[in-house]
């Protein structure tokens, strides 16, 4: 069965007549979506309004039904919506560009389309921004007279044009909404004549909230972060030199049990100077279900729900330490991973005289009953927490990889969302920390220069750390590598993680899955990459799923990356100056496509700041290269050969140290890395 369209009331039947708005009641069939006549008022949301969308019969349609409760919460729509427009015959699907449907704001400025799909079996033209729209801001959506009917011949307007009459409607909030699109057509700068149809709506606020929070944690004054995290009180801080054998407990399961692992890094970790294990108290504003609450976007206050004690890994230089603190970089790991992937970056890093910290994401790094011991020469093991995150949210005794980081139940529209903006909040604590002082050696005098912190990701750590670097301004400088969003067009995109998409489609009740349920690849989404041909949709339930990408992507949009990427530097939230930023992409890449990145890169207008390295003539040149998913290109040091990674790493080293003023291209004038990149984004898969 085709799943809820979020238009719900505005799709039309397949050769039916278009309808106007002028009847009382909730939208009429025939408007285009989205539309604000799909919102009611609310004074506590910063846009003034809050999305009404009606329920459908909650007992056949449960999934839906939870959608529409969730959606019903934002204070807008989606900044990257798939827009709705409903005709009553064929159109020619290839007149329809950037010039006859687009986006307008108050100001004039025009946002095109792309990615058009025309659904066939309803007479419906779906599509989408060319770029992010801005959030909280009202737009209104314009089709010209230059898309054409399938024969070639005009569309007609007269039922629009009627709508617009005074005295078709008696109903004072469809008068207001006749008010709002008349007042709005004017900033198409399209004489109404040209016009066939149009809706006014309002895009949701995505930062609102972790601004908040943002501005909690920056007025608080934590308990300094202890060191003393010993199973029987020592201090845990290594000098590289004194260190033996290191033996992690990854706890795997409630019983408890436990993957043993044991090896000596003193070889590796040669140029750092110190690693040193610590804590600090993090607030946790999820609830136990991993979810935190819809708050008035204008009047709500967030709630702190709980504290966390969240356990650091921390990597100094050698040598004599500067005046002020060493610089430090915040290192974020993609997913599933943990903290411990920094070791891999801190040889370049101190070498370069940078201290690199790193914290678990939530739900990451196992469960919490996992250790370190360091053995030290000269002296007694030292056994602390590995700090896990991980929790065990099915009740089936196993801590799944990133068990955790998901909002249930599996299938919702949430996902990720919550997930990562608390990482991005525990992360905003972490620099906190730095601030009040980290005091390593206990000497009252802070390792770390609080007015030099860096931060760079590694795939979802790139997502979670896009959020601090938007909203922290203490955090000057970021390298954000092959990460991008939203998730599950990352997912769909991927040969590794499409089957998760196929299994939410599954989950969805009813399903939502319109192929051979045995192969979780199979569905058939119809989504045209970026720039390509307007693709015409036959297959059936296709547009079903459509629609729940979008509807995820909207409920995601508040904890993830790529709707934080305008605010990096394009344009930054009050109180945050603009972010010297590095993008690193791989060509090829099989776990965060190509074109994911790159809606990342052109949302931030970061393209003169994306170093391509470019996998495929590596794959050519390179005598034992045989890395066919270049995913995890910046961290593989332990493969050969690993002079890409120690080169993107040398970039991300000589950038954190001039304080955001040098970028070099890691092989020079070799062919490995583009930087910046050269020609266009990519926008194809580019898999090999």
């Amino acid at each position: 069965m085709k799943a809820l369209c979020l238009a719900l009331a505005v799709v039309i039947l397949a050769g039916g007549a278009r309808s106007g708005f002028g009847a009382a009641g909730l939208v009429t069939p025939g408007q285009p979506f989205p539309t604000n006549l799909l919102t009611k008022p609310d004074a506590g949301q910063l846009t003034g309004l809050r999305v009404d969308l009606p329920r459908p019969d909650c007992a056949t349609r449960p999934s839906d039904c939870a959608d529409v409760d969730l959606l019903n919460t934002l204070d807008g729509f989606n900044v990257e919506p798939r827009i709705s427009i409903p005709f009553s015959g064929p159109i020619d699907p290839r007149t329809v560009s950037s010039d006859t449907v687009f986006f307008a704001d108050a100001g004039g400025d025009r946002t095109g389309v792309n990615r058009v799909v025309w659904e066939q079996s309803t007479n419906t033209l779906h599509a989408q921004p060319d770029v992010a729209l801005h959030q909280d801001t009202t737009y209104v959506l314009v089709v010209t007279d230059g898309v054409k009917a399938a024969a070639g011949g005009e569309l007609d307007a007269s039922a629009f044009r009627s709508d617009l009459n005074l005295g078709q409607t008696k109903d004072e909030r469809m008068k207001a909404y006749r008010k709002a699109l008349l007042d709005a057509l004017g900033w198409s700068g399209v004489a109404p004549g040209h016009i066939v149809d149009a809706s006014v709506f309002t895009t949701q606020s995505v930062t609102a909230i972790s601004e908040k929070i943002r501005d909690q944690i920056a007025t608080s004054s934590p308990a300094p972060a202890t060191f003393a995290i010993g199973a029987n009180g020592e201090h845990a801080v290594f000098p590289v030199a004194t260190m033996g054998t290191v033996t992690t407990r990854l706890q795997t399961t409630t019983a408890p049990d436990f993957d043993t692992s044991s090896g000596s890094f003193a070889g590796f970790l040669r140029d750092v100077g110190t690693i040193a294990l610590g804590r600090f108290r993090s607030p946790d504003y999820e609830t136990a279900d991993s979810l935190i609450p819809s708050y008035p976007t204008k009047t709500g206050v967030p709630v702190v729900q709980s504290w966390n004690d969240l356990y650091f890994t921390l990597y100094l230089p050698p040598g004599p330490q500067p005046a002020g603190g060493w610089p430090v970089a915040i290192f974020g790991h993609g997913l599933p991973a943990s903290k411990e992937d920094a070791l891999l970056a801190a040889p370049v890093l101190a070498r370069n005289g940078i201290a690199l910290i790193a914290i678990n994401a939530v739900g990451n790094g196992g469960g919490p009953l996992g250790t370190i011991t360091v053995s030290r020469s000269g002296g007694s093991d030292v056994t602390v927490p590995l700090g896990g995150r991980s929790v065990d949210q099915n009740g089936d005794g196993t801590f799944d990889p990133f068990e955790g980081f998901f909002t249930p139940p599996v299938g919702s529209l949430l996902l990720a969302r919550d997930g990562s903006r608390q990482t991005a909040i525990d992360l905003m604590q972490l620099v906190r920390e730095i601030q009040v002082g980290i005091d390593v050696d206990g000497d009252g005098r802070p390792e770390l220069d609080a007015s030099r912190i860096s931060y760079f990701g590694q795939s979802f750590g790139s997502d979670y750390g896009a959020q601090l670097l938007a909203l922290d301004p203490s955090v000057h400088q970021g390298v954000l590598n092959d990460g991008g969003g939203p998730t599950l067009e990352a997912w769909r995109l991927s040969p590794f993680n499409r089957p998760f998409v196929g299994l939410l489609l599954l989950l969805r009740d009813p399903s939502l899955f319109n192929a051979d349920p045995s192969d979780l690849v199979s569905f058939a989404e119809e989504l045209p990459l970026r720039d390509q041909p307007p693709l015409v949709d036959t297959r059936s339930g296709a547009s079903a799923i459509q629609e729940f990408l979008d509807r995820a992507t909207w409920a995601q949009n508040p904890g993830m990356g790529i709707a934080y990427a305008p605010y990096l530097r394009a344009t930054p939230l009050a109180g945050v100056g603009p972010k010297a930023v590095i993008v690193q992409l791989a060509k090829g890449d099989q776990t965060v496509p190509n074109p994911v990145t790159s809606a990342f890169v052109r949302d931030g207008g970061l393209q003169d700041r994306t170093t391509y390295f470019r996998n495929d003539l590596a794959l050519a040149n390179v005598p034992g290269y045989h890395v066919h998913d270049p995913h995890s290109f910046l961290l593989s040091v332990a493969n050969a050969p690993a002079q890409f990674a120690i080169a993107a790493q040398q970039q991300v080293a000589t950038f954190f140290a001039s304080d955001g003023a040098t970028t070099i291209d890691p092989d020079g004038p070799g062919p490995y890395f583009e930087t910046p990149i050269a020609g266009p984004l990519p926008e194809t898969q580019n898999f090999t």
